[in-house]
């Protein structure tokens, strides 16, 4: 439960991270790192769905 906390804020703060410590370096990760570069709400909206 508290780790899904920290991620959670993790995604809003730092979306590429939160996404690496729950999936690992993959396709998530690129797809938010390029979402971060683009835009920051979308990368924030799919670190939170890749967390949840």
């Amino acid at each position: 439960m508290d780790n899904k906390i920290v991620l959670i804020i993790l995604a809003i703060l730092l979306p590429p991270l939160a996404v690496f410590l729950k999936q690992g370096a993959g396709k998530g990760l690129i797809i938010n790192i390029i979402l971060c570069f683009l835009f920051w709400i979308p990368a924030v909206i799919h670190a939170i769905l890749v967390v949840m």
